[in-house]
């Protein structure tokens, strides 16, 4: 067979499986990665035996994040939802294979700088980002949610083993998950620009998901194994305030102090638009960088980009 042919003679009958050498392996697994049928051969073969390496390439889980994930899963965090950039979750001991295989399909680093290119991979939460050289999208390929060197390091692993699998083959978060994840994002990690969007986020999962049985229990329990039950009771209470979010009341109540701060940064902009309230972003902005690494490395990162920046300038 020379065309797309044996790709749709083994859709047709997962059995034929069997028969392929390993050439033939390799033609119909790049068929399917270009016909964008990569999840569905994957499904479609699933309890079939194949070769060790391809189950590598069909079984590896990627789980959406954010908002590519809201959308795909017709959430109400979904609704109306702009999406930047596309955000998944990959096993960091398989992050090398679905780099190489986003590259084959078409996708290219933007970070040109090897110390930026080597701290993203040392000290991350994901590799450089990357865009496609056709559509010009950007992925951030991530192996968990915070920077290997935040105070609080998530269980990666626990995120992929309770993910929930879609029709076409990809995943999403556990609807506890999800909310570990938009809180870590937006307060055990950035500085909050943008928080109210996150926030909102929040409140749209918790108001979805709150009523089911058994929810705030493995909410709460999430929230421990990841070490991100502080932040869970804080975007609680916030959302309650905001957002009058229905929220469970003995989550949402542990340790309040400083709020006020918090609901001030959320809602530091003007009739205009424009931002306000420069002494607390500020202080917000030192905040995320003190909580992503411990001060000595913080420090040399922080000369070391002073550094680069002056000797671009220079170059100019």
């Amino acid at each position: 067979m020379r065309d797309a042919r044996l790709l749709s003679w083994l859709l047709a009958d997962a059995t034929r499986a069997s028969q392929f050498d390993t050439k033939a392996w390799t033609e119909v697994l790049t068929m399917a990665h270009a016909e964008k049928l990569l999840g569905n051969l994957a499904e479609h073969l699933a309890g079939t035996a194949v070769p060790a390496s391809v189950g590598r390439v069909l079984d590896m889980p990627v789980v959406l994040l954010k908002g590519t994930a809201f959308v795909a899963a017709n959430l109400m965090a979904g609704a109306g939802r702009q999406i930047g950039d596309l955000d998944i979750l990959v096993p960091r001991d398989r992050i090398e294979e679905a780099e190489a295989a986003l590259i084959a399909a078409g996708w290219a680093h933007i970070k040109d700088d090897p110390y930026d290119d080597a701290y993203y991979r040392e000290h991350m939460h994901e590799i450089p980002p990357m865009v496609h050289q056709e559509r010009d999208q950007m992925i951030d390929v991530h192996h968990t949610i915070l920077p290997l060197t935040a105070r609080v390091r998530p269980d990666a692993a626990s995120l992929i083993a309770k993910a929930v699998r879609l029709p076409n083959g990809l995943y999403v978060l556990a609807p506890e998950d999800m909310v570990v994840h938009a809180v870590a994002h937006l307060l055990a990690d950035g500085d909050l620009a943008g928080g109210l969007r996150n926030l909102w986020d929040i409140d749209r999962l918790v108001r979805e998901n709150g009523g089911a049985e058994g929810y705030w229990q493995r909410l709460r329990e999430s929230g421990l194994r990841h070490g991100l039950m502080p932040h869970i009771s804080r975007a609680l209470r916030l959302c309650h305030h905001i957002f009058e979010t229905p929220v469970d009341p003995w989550l949402a109540w542990h340790g309040r102090k400083g709020d006020i701060f918090y609901t001030g940064r959320l809602l530091a902009r003007n009739g205009w638009g424009l931002e306000t309230r420069g002494l607390l972003r500020l202080a917000f902005y030192i905040r995320s960088h003190w909580l992503r690494m411990p001060p000595l490395m913080l420090a040399r990162h922080l000369f070391t980009k002073w550094r680069m920046g002056r000797r671009g300038k220079a170059d100019a």
